[in-house]
C-alpha cells in the first residue's frame, strides 16, 4: 500500500511506500523506518528509497496508575491522548514539546524538549522503560538499567535502533494543568538576556517570542513568557479538536514579509510593557498552534524550512544577534522565532540535540536556492559558535554540519538496526561513512 506520509515542512511531497510491521524481519532495498504522526519538519521521518512502518493504527494506552503517575502506552499514541487520559487525575507530562500531536514513540526517538529544559531536561528523562523490536525478531526490554546502551541510543536515535512498541513514562502531579503566566515585552535582545537568569531561577517554564524583522536599536525585541502550573488554575479543559483549519495550501506563501511585519507590530504592541501575571489555559501556553489544523500550509505549495540551533551561553547574546542579522541580510522573514534556554540537566540520549546554552528557532518559507544559501550561512554562524543543529527540524544540513553537531554519531551507527534507514541518516552519516572507511584503509 502507499500513502502521502508527509513531514511537517512539506518541502518534499510524494507518495511513500508503507509496510505492515509483520514484514519488518525481511529487509527490502532501502530498508524500513517507523513513522509516527509526521511532525518532524524534515527528512528524519522520510525513507523514500525504502518503506515506512506506520505506528498510529490501533495504538492505545494500556495502563495508568494515578498513585504513582506511571503510564504505559503503545508508541503510536499521541501526547494529546495521554494528556486527555491523565489530566482528570491531576497529572501532566514532565516535558511537552510545542505540539501535542506527536506520538509517544516520536517523542522518545527525537528526545523532544519543552519550555522547562532548564528544570527537567528532555523527554527521555521521564522514560522509565520501553520494548524495542529488532529486525532479528527479538524484543528487548530497555531502561537506564537494562540494555542501557541500547536505551541511550534509542532515546534521540530517530527511530533507527529498532521499533519502539510500548513505553512506560513518568508523569508529574500538578495543581492544575493551566498556567500562571508572567509576561512582559523587551525593547531589544539585551532585555531578554538581562532578565533570563532571574526568570529561569523563579519559574518552571520560560520562552520568548522574537520579532525577527526588527532592526537597529530594536533588533531582537520580543515578549518573554514565564510560567508555572497554577495553584488556583481551576479545572482545565482536556485536549479538544482544533477550532480552525487550513484545508488546502494556498498558491502563494501567506506568511511573507508584508504580512509578518503587520503581525509582529500587532503582537508586540499588545504585549504588556511591564511584567503582568495571570492564569492562561495550558493549551494556549504550551501548544497554541495546535488550535489550527494544517497551519503549515500557510507557507504555500513549496513548504517551509525550520532552522533550530543551540549554542553556548558565553557568547549567546552575540550569536543570537548574528543569526537574526544574517536572516535579515538575506531578505528572509521568519514567522515563528523562538528563543529559549537549555539548562545543565544532561540528556540520556546519545544523539540528543539539547545541551547547555540557548536555542533559537526560525521558520522560513521555501524560496528555493535563496533560502538554502541563507540556511548554509546560518549554519556557519552556529559552527563558529561551537553549536549544533536540531536533526528532527532539518532537511538540508550538510554532512559536515552533522558531524560538528553530533561527534558521537559513529557510536550511534554501531547501534543502528541494519534494516532501518532514513533519508536524513543516508544524507548525513552515510555520506561520512565511506570517507571514514577510506581513511581506515589508508592507515592499515
Amino acid at each position: 500500500m502507499s500513502s502521502e506520509f508527509e513531514s511537517w515542512g512539506r518541502v518534499r511531497r510524494k507518495p511513500r511506500a508503507a509496510a505492515d510491521l509483520t514484514e519488518f524481519q525481511a529487509t527490502p532495498s532501502g530498508g524500513f523506518l517507523p513513522f509516527g504522526n509526521g511532525r518532524s519538519y524534515g527528512d528524519t521521518c522520510h525513507n523514500d528509497q525504502g518503506r515506512l512502518l506506520p505506528l498510529r493504527p490501533g495504538a492505545a494506552i494500556s495502563a495508568f496508575d494515578p498513585d504513582t503517575g506511571l503510564l504505559t502506552a503503545d508508541a503510536g499514541v499521541l501526547l494529546s491522548e495521554i494528556l486527555a487520559a491523565v489530566m482528570p487525575h491531576g497529572f501532566f507530562l514532565e516535558v511537552t514539546p510545542g505540539t501535542a500531536q506527536v506520538t509517544l514513540g516520536g517523542a522518545i526517538a527525537n528526545d523532544v524538549h519543552g519550555k522547562n529544559h532548564h528544570r527537567r531536561g528532555t523527554f527521555g528523562r521521564s522514560v522509565e522503560s520501553f520494548t524495542l523490536l529488532g529486525s532479528d525478531g527479538v524484543r528487548r526490554s530497555c531502561s537506564p538499567e537494562a540494555n542501557a546502551a541500547l536505551f541511550n541510543a534509542t532515546v534521540g536515535g530517530m527511530g533507527l535502533t529498532g521499533i519502539i512498541e510500548q513505553a512506560t513514562i513518568r508523569l508529574m502531579r500538578v495543581p492544575s494543568a493551566n498556567v500562571r503566566q508572567t509576561a512582559f515585552r523587551f525593547a531589544a535582545i539585551d532585555g531578554y538576556f538581562d532578565a533570563i537568569d532571574d526568570i529561569d531561577a523563579a519559574h518552571e517554564y520560560s520562552v520568548a517570542w522574537i520579532d525577527q524583522l526588527a532592526r537597529g536599536g530594536r533588533l531582537g525585541r520580543g515578549v518573554l513568557m514565564a510560567g508555572d502550573h497554577a495553584e488556583d488554575g481551576g479545572p482545565a479543559k482536556p485536549p479538544s479538536a482544533p477550532r480552525l483549519s487550513v484545508p488546502f495550501s494556498p498558491p502563494v506563501n501567506l506568511l511573507n514579509r508584508l504580512t509578518l511585519t503587520a503581525f509582529n507590530e500587532l503582537y508586540y504592541g499588545r504585549a504588556p510593557k511591564q511584567s503582568q501575571t495571570g492564569v492562561v489555559a495550558w493549551s494556549s501556553y504550551f501548544h497554541p498552534l495546535d488550535a489550527i489544523t494544517g497551519w503549515n500550509r500557510l507557507y504555500g505549495p513549496r513548504g517551509l524550512f525550520q532552522h533550530q540551533s543551540v549554542y553556548p551561553s558565553g557568547t549567546a547574546r552575540e550569536t543570537t544577534v548574528a543569526l537574526i542579522e544574517c536572516a535579515q541580510k538575506h531578505g528572509a522573514a521568519s514567522f515563528l522565532t523562538v528563543l529559549k534556554r537549555f539548562g545543565e540537566v544532561p540528556s540520556p540520549g546519545l544523539m540528543s540535540f539539547p545541551r547547555p546554552g540557548f536555542t533559537l528557532t526560525l521558520d522560513f518559507a521555501n524560496s528555493g536556492e535563496r533560502t538554502l544559501k541563507m540556511l548554509d550561512a546560518l549554519d556557519e554562524i552556529v559552527i563558529a559558535a561551537g553549536g549544533a543543529l536540531n536533526p528532527y527540524k532539518d532537511q538540508r544540513m550538510s554532512a559536515r554540519m552533522f558531524e560538528a553537531s553530533f561527534p558521537h554519531w559513529r557510536e550511534m551507527e554501531a547501534m543502528r538496526d541494519p534494516a532501518l534507514m532514513s533519508d536524513f541518516w543516508r544524507r548525513t552519516a552515510m555520506a561520512l561513512e565511506p570517507r571514514q572507511s577510506s581513511k581506515q584503509a589508508a592507515n592499515a
